[in-house]
């Protein structure tokens, strides 16, 4: 699909109102267009490879659970956070979720062949069951690392929270369905569709033990009281403290790391491997080694990996595989190497983007491609994302102590807790300091209608963004019900901004107004 200096791509027009997919593939110029066909049969190998073992389950699974429907879409997934995408910048995004999609299908297996629901005679599953510890979605599975012998599973994650991602349609049953059971309509609907998976008994039954935890916010809390019911586990909750830039409470979080550790041994008759926690900590440390590279190489006039591609990634690898997978790290190292190349060849065409901004506060999952949307209709490139400002300082690679404090330090900075909690300095001063690192003038502040965290600073924000000449730019959204406020609506916020203070025109005016309540 050749640039037209009228029409843009014309990239909306792949959209209809009346399909859940596009109308066609995108056109990218030949050699760009068998790249990303290459790239989408290795896709499907890898999801042929990775649950061909567990087919069978896999397909009785389609039956028994609305959620693992929804992973069909998964090529589709892939599609729209590449639409508009060319040379480096289609590679580094293929590469990053690359990295994402082959350890979640891992995961997917990991459930199916586990699962007492699909598997209710066999007796390796209920081996399998006897040796595996799930957790909360909420809760990194870092100290997994130390238990080799045991597999550790956030059970929430396929169900809910990935799948919000890759179907926007799929959390809708769940959050329902725990409304008819006589939850609020006004609560936050991840705890709320977590509950309702738990209504409609849509969980996986899998392991043998349940950390469950205290985060990040009070509907977390009251999900997982009712997971914990429902799973009817023996059980550990782990409760970062929220005040987290007190060294005073770093002591407490330590204990309580502890405390997770010793219910797991007791649990399971194991005892924790130093050795192999080491070996993941050294993991985890070289992926935030890149992960940083990545930032400063987005702090400079070319920045490179953007939006989707470099928040998800970090999100999920900090997150889900949390250094368990070697594959995350082999992969980084292949994404930085291309890096450098492609800063390289933008310093040599002073490729500049023509708008930097940054993402605060918590983004929809049903429009996890919103950056890439903003990117080809406006031209604004997101250089950083809050959602991939987890964990990246060093952990300790040899002190049992010391690398406990920096354990407990980097649960306290995970997902939807790093900036929306801990106080003032960490959700309003810290965005003004990124501002200033990535030289953004523009602040995708999402408004998430049913958090109430950052709703009592919007004044203070507003106030300091003009006291800085800095754009903020207010997109309400529901993170996972897209009918509160649809991807339209969100889009809607950014054109009416763009025309009427920058009075700018679109890059792709066919990408200001289009239909795509429908798609997947």
């Amino acid at each position: 699909m050749a640039y037209n200096p009228k029409t843009g791509k014309g990239l909306g027009n792949l959209y209809s109102a009346d399909h859940r997919c596009t109308k066609r593939r995108e056109w990218k110029g030949l050699k760009d267009t068998l790249y990303d066909y290459g790239r989408w049969l290795k896709l499907l190998g890898m999801l042929g490879v990775k649950l061909g073992p567990v087919l069978p389950q896999f397909l009785k699974g389609l039956k028994r659970y609305r959620w693992l429907v929804s992973y069909i879409t998964t090529p589709a997934f892939l599609d729209r956070h590449t639409i508009g995408l060319r040379g480096y910048e289609l590679r580094y995004t293929h590469q990053q979720f690359y990295a994402v999609l082959q350890n979640s299908a891992g995961m997917i297996r990991d459930l199916l062949e586990r699962d007492e629901n699909l598997n209710p005679n066999s007796k390796k599953a209920a081996e399998l069951r006897s040796k595996t510890v799930i957790f909360d979605e909420m809760m990194p599975i870092q100290l997994m690392n130390g238990f080799p012998t045991l597999k550790g599973i956030p059970i929430q994650m396929a169900p809910i929270f990935v799948v919000g991602e890759v179907d926007q349609q799929a959390n809708i049953y769940y959050i329902d369905a725990v409304e008819h059971y006589g939850l609020a309509s006004d609560v936050c609907p991840l705890p709320a569709a977590e509950a309702g998976c738990c209504v409609v008994d849509d969980y996986p039954k899998v392991g043998a033990a349940y950390i469950s935890s205290s985060m990040p916010c009070d509907g977390s809390v009251a999900s997982t009281m009712y997971s914990n019911r429902y799973f009817k586990l023996p059980n550990y909750q782990v409760t970062p403290p929220q005040r987290f830039n007190e060294p005073e409470v770093q002591k407490y979080a330590v204990k309580n790391l502890w405390g997770c550790i010793e219910f797991i041994e007791k649990q399971f008759g194991v005892k924790f491997d130093w050795n192999a926690f080491f070996e993941g900590v050294k993991r985890y440390n070289k992926e935030s080694n890149y992960m940083i590279e990545k930032w400063d190489v987005n702090c400079t006039d070319y920045p490179q990996i953007c939006g989707a591609a470099l928040a998800l990634h970090r999100e999920y690898e900090m997150q889900i595989a949390s250094s368990l997978d070697p594959k995350m790290c082999m992969y980084d190292a292949k994404v930085n190497k291309l890096m450098k190349k492609g800063y390289a060849h933008s310093v040599a065409i002073d490729d500049k983007p023509r708008y930097r901004a940054i993402v605060w506060s918590c983004p929809a999952h049903y429009y996890s491609n919103f950056t890439y949307w903003a990117q080809n209709c406006w031209g604004i490139k997101t250089l950083v994302d809050m959602e991939c400002m987890l964990a990246y300082h060093h952990y300790d690679e040899h002190d049992k102590e010391k690398v406990l404090v920096d354990m407990a330090r980097g649960y306290e900075r995970m997902t939807m807790r790093s900036h929306s909690n801990g106080g003032y300095i960490n959700a309003l001063d810290e965005c003004w300091k990124m501002c200033e690192k990535f030289n953004a003038n523009i602040v995708f502040m999402y408004n998430h209608v049913s958090c109430k965290n950052f709703a009592g600073l919007q004044g203070l924000f507003e106030e300091q963004a003009r006291e800085r000449g800095i754009h903020l730019i207010w997109i309400e959204h529901d993170l996972m019900d897209p009918r509160t406020v649809s991807r339209k609506a969100m889009r809607d916020r950014v054109n009416r901004y763009m025309t009427t203070v920058f009075r700018a025109e679109p890059l792709d005016p066919t990408l200001v107004d289009y239909d795509d309540d429908l798609t997947w």
